[in-house]
């Protein structure tokens, strides 16, 4: 089997998942949302980063993290050298919660493979979990982002990290220092790995 079948196979999987996602009603969501929020980025990206769930402007969109919160992660990515070209960004969730409450378990439950799937198609080395509600479903349930935001763990050949959500630093300005932090540690494990 040659490359490009290879790639045209791998598309093909990519438009059967998003026609799948984009008429999801497995859950309540479904009859709030304006739009599904799939995914942005590259699909051949070795780095992905997963929030939550989408919130107003995401679900106005269609596309994850471009409100205030999504302005403020632009700079932390440019900073570290990363872009839409090398990443793949996405959510727990792709429909967003009523007033951006958090999600509860059932709906990530019923969203979830959703994720697996983007996940198995990227094939990552690295994910990065933005806050703790991403961090306790993708690394482990007991996660503590204020004690653990920056550390690195390892499933299988996928090394994973958390950083704090952006919209924590935007309530909590002293929270952007450890960010820079993180985002550095993310960077360098990219280049340790030969992904930048």
């Amino acid at each position: 089997m040659g490359i490009e079948t290879i790639l045209n196979e791998k598309e093909e999987q990519w438009q059967e998942l998003l026609k799948d996602c984009l008429s999801c009603d497995k859950c309540v969501l479904h009859n709030t949302r304006n739009k599904v929020v799939f995914g942005k980025g590259s699909h051949e990206a070795k780095i992905m980063f997963i929030g939550e769930a989408p919130g107003e402007s995401e679900d106005r969109e269609g596309l994850p993290f471009v409100g205030r919160a999504g302005k403020l992660l632009d700079k932390y990515m440019t900073f570290a050298d990363f872009t839409l070209d090398n990443v793949y960004i996405a959510n727990i969730l792709k429909c967003r919660p009523p007033q951006n409450r958090d999600p509860d378990q059932s709906e990530q439950d019923n969203c979830i493979d959703y994720l697996r799937l983007q996940t198995k198609l990227i094939d990552p080395k690295i994910i990065v979990c933005l806050g703790r509600i991403a961090a306790m479903r993708i690394i482990k349930p007991d996660f503590r982002i204020t004690s653990e935001h920056g550390a690195w763990f390892r499933k299988g050949s996928i090394y994973m990290t958390a950083i704090y959500h952006p919209s924590a630093l935007l309530r909590d300005s002293e929270k952007k220092a450890d960010a820079v932090i993180d985002f550095k540690s993310v960077r360098e494990k990219a280049v340790e790995l030969r992904i930048l």
